[in-house]
C-alpha cells in the first residue's frame, strides 16, 4: 500500500491532530518503523528506487521526467520478480510515478469490468465546476504563453477543494473500489498467489477531499509550523521557494504564506490524510472479508516526507528529516506476538522493501539489490541494525518542482523573481565558489542519517572524490528539528562522517 507525499503525520506516529484510525490500527497489529527514510524526496526517483531496489545514482533517475526502462531496460522490478515466481501481479492507483506504468512489471489488468457502468473520478481532479473552470482557464493561458513546457507543472488549478461528495468522486476512492473488486476476483479464481499494488494519490497536491474529512478537524486549533525559518548556517541551495505550491491558483507567487492561509493549507492536507486513511481501512476490511488475510503480507509506505511550512517552505524535495523520513509499517501472518504492535528505532531505507518482501515470500533475491531485508527485525525489533540511511537530492533551490533543471520558459514566469532572489542568497553564501553550471546541473546533496546525526555533503557529481562544495551537520540529540548547522564547530566529526558517506557512494551501506 503506497501513499503519496505522506509524512509521519499520523496518530500512531504521535501526531496530536491527525485523525487516522485505520493506519493506527494497522500499526497496532504490526511493526512500525520510527526511522525509515526514502532515497530521494520526490515521487519518480523514490518510487523507482523502491520498485527496483536500487539507489537513484544506480538507476540514473533523479527527476520525474524519465521512465525506468528508458535508463534501465533490463532491470528486474519487485512485481516482476513475483510474477516470475507464479504470482498474479496487478496495480490499482499510483505505484510508479505518473506516466510510467511499466507494463513489464504487471501480468494482469485490474477488474474494471466489475465496476458499475459509468463510474469515473471527477474531471481534472476537482469535483466543483468552479474549480474545473479555473484549472481549464489556467491551462489555456499557460499553454498559449509557454507552449509545451507548460505541461511541466505550470497549470494546476486551486491548491485545495472541499466538496460534499462521495469518496469515489475523487481518484483515490475510485481506485479503492477498483482494488477491492480486483482483490475479490483474484481470490475467487484462487489458482495463483497475488501481488497487489494499491496506490493512493493523496495527500499529494492538489489537496482535494470530501467534506466529511475536512469536518474531522477544528480549523482554528490546527497548529502551524513551530520552526518556520531555515536552519541557521544551512546551505542556501538546500531549500527551495516552494515552487510546487506556488503554481497553484490563489497562492502567492512570492513572499511569505500568511498564517490563515497556512492553517487552511494544513487543514486541507490533514483532510486528505484522513481521506486516504479511510480508503486504506476499506482495503484492509476487504482483505479480511476475503478470507486470505492469514496468508497475506501487508506493507504500507509513503514515497517521501513533506514540509508544511517548516524551514519556511512547503512540499518535499529537500535532504532534511522532514522530507526524507516516512511512515512505514508491516504486518505478516508470522509476526511474533512479541513484535505485534511494537515499533523499532532501527534505521531502514525504502529500498529495503524489495529484499524484505522477497525474503518473507521465500523468493530469491536478485543480485542487483542494494537494500537489506529487514525480516530479522520482525523477530527482534531492538537488535542492532544499519549504521546509516542515505538520501540525495540535486540543488533543490535551482530545480523545478519535478526535480529537473530549470527550463528557460520557467524563468519567464513568476518564478523569475524568485529565482533571482534565491540565486542572490546562494551567491552571497558561496562567494567565489558560485558557478551556475555546477549549481544548476551537477550539484548533488548526499544526506546520511546516523543514530545521532544528519550529515549532508553537497558534491560535484562530475568529481565525487573531490571535497564537498558545502557541508551540513545537525545533531538530533539536541536539535531534532534541524535548526542549526554545526559543521563548522565539529571538523573532526565532519571528517569522519564524510569518510563514511564517501564509502557509501562506492561501497556497502553496512
Amino acid at each position: 500500500m503506497a501513499v503519496d507525499d505522506l509524512r509521519p503525520e499520523l496518530g500512531c506516529y504521535g501526531s496530536e491532530v491527525a485523525v487516522t484510525p485505520n493506519m493506527d490500527r494497522l500499526a497496532s497489529e504490526g511493526l512500525l518503523f520510527e526511522r525509515a527514510y526514502c532515497q530521494q524526496a520526490i515521487c519518480g526517483p523514490s518510487r523507482a528506487s523502491i520498485m527496483t531496489g536500487a539507489r537513484p545514482d544506480t538507476t540514473g533517475i533523479t527527476h520525474n521526467y524519465v521512465k525506468i526502462r528508458e535508463l534501465n531496460p533490463d532491470i528486474l522490478t519487485l512485481p516482476q520478480q513475483f510474477g516470475a515466481n507464479g504470482y498474479d501481479t496487478v496495480f490499482c492507483g499510483k505505484i510508479y510515478h505518473h506516466g510510467d506504468m511499466d507494463p513489464q512489471s504487471w501480468n494482469r489488468e485490474p477488474s474494471f469490468d466489475k465496476l458499475p457502468t459509468g463510474v469515473a473520478p471527477s474531471k481534472d481532479g476537482f469535483a466543483l465546476e468552479a474549480n474545473q473552470k479555473i484549472k481549464a482557464a489556467s491551462r489555456k493561458e499557460m499553454f498559449a504563453k509557454y507552449g509545451e513546457v507548460a505541461k511541466y507543472g505550470l497549470a494546476m488549478g486551486p491548491a485545495y477543494e472541499c466538496a460534499d461528495v462521495p469518496d469515489n468522486t475523487y481518484i483515490d476512492g475510485y481506485h479503492t473500489d477498483l482494488a477491492i473488486e480486483t482483490l475479490k476476483e483474484m481470490v475467487q479464481e484462487g489458482d495463483k498467489p497475488f501481488f497487489l499494488g494499491f496506490g493512493m494519490n493523496k495527500p499529494h497536491l492538489n489537496w482535494v477531499a470530501p467534506k466529511k474529512y475536512w469536518d474531522l478537524y477544528d480549523h482554528d486549533v490546527i497548529p502551524l509550523a513551530a520552526h518556520p525559518e531555515g536552519p541557521e548556517g544551512g546551505a542556501m541551495v538546500g531549500l527551495h521557494p516552494s515552487f510546487e505550491l506556488r503554481v497553484r491558483d490563489g497562492i502567492p507567487k512570492s513572499g511569505a504564506i500568511d498564517d490563515e492561509m497556512a492553517r487552511t493549507l494544513k487543514h486541507s492536507y490533514l483532510a486528505c490524510v484522513s481521506y486516504v486513511d479511510a480508503q486504506i481501512g476499506r482495503m484492509i476490511d476487504a482483505l479480511n472479508e476475503s478470507g486470505v488475510r492469514d496468508n497475506t503480507i501487508i506493507i504500507l509506505w509513503s514515497d517521501h516526507g513533506f514540509h508544511l511550512g517548516e524551514m519556511g517552505i512547503w512540499c518535499k524535495a529537500t535532504n532534511y528529516e522532514l522530507a526524507t523520513r516516512v511512515p512505514l509499517m508491516i504486518w505478516t501472518p508470522e509476526l511474533s506476538a512479541v513484535s505485534q504492535g511494537q515499533r523499532t528505532d532501527a534505521l531502514v531505507e525504502l529500498l529495503d522493501i524489495y529484499p524484505t518482501l522477497c525474503d518473507l515470500a521465500g523468493l530469491e533475491l536478485p543480485e542487483h539489490l542494494e537494500g537489506t531485508s529487514f525480516k530479522p527485525l520482525l523477530e527482534d525489533p531492538t537488535q542492532a541494525w544499519k549504521a546509516a540511511a542515505f538520501s540525495q537530492f540535486p540543488s533543490p533551490a535551482l530545480r523545478e518542482w519535478g526535480g529537473f533543471p530549470i527550463r528557460p520558459a520557467m524563468r519567464e514566469t513568476y518564478f523569475g523573481p524568485l529565482l533571482m532572489e534565491v540565486e542572490d542568497e546562494i551567491k552571497a553564501q558561496m562567494g567565489e565558489t558560485w558557478d551556475r553550471e555546477l549549481f544548476e546541473n551537477h550539484l548533488m546533496g548526499y544526506a546520511m542519517r546516523t543514530d545521532r546525526y544528519r550529515f549532508i555533503a553537497w558534491k560535484d557529481t562530475q568529481d565525487l572524490g573531490a571535497d564537498p562544495v558545502f557541508v551540513e551537520l545537525y545533531d538530533h540529540e539536541i536539535d531534532p528539528t534541524e535548526t542549526k548547522n554545526v559543521a563548522d564547530d565539529n571538523p573532526q566529526l565532519v571528517a569522519q562522517l564524510l569518510q563514511r558517506l564517501n564509502h557509501n557512494l562506492v561501497g556497502s551501506t553496512k
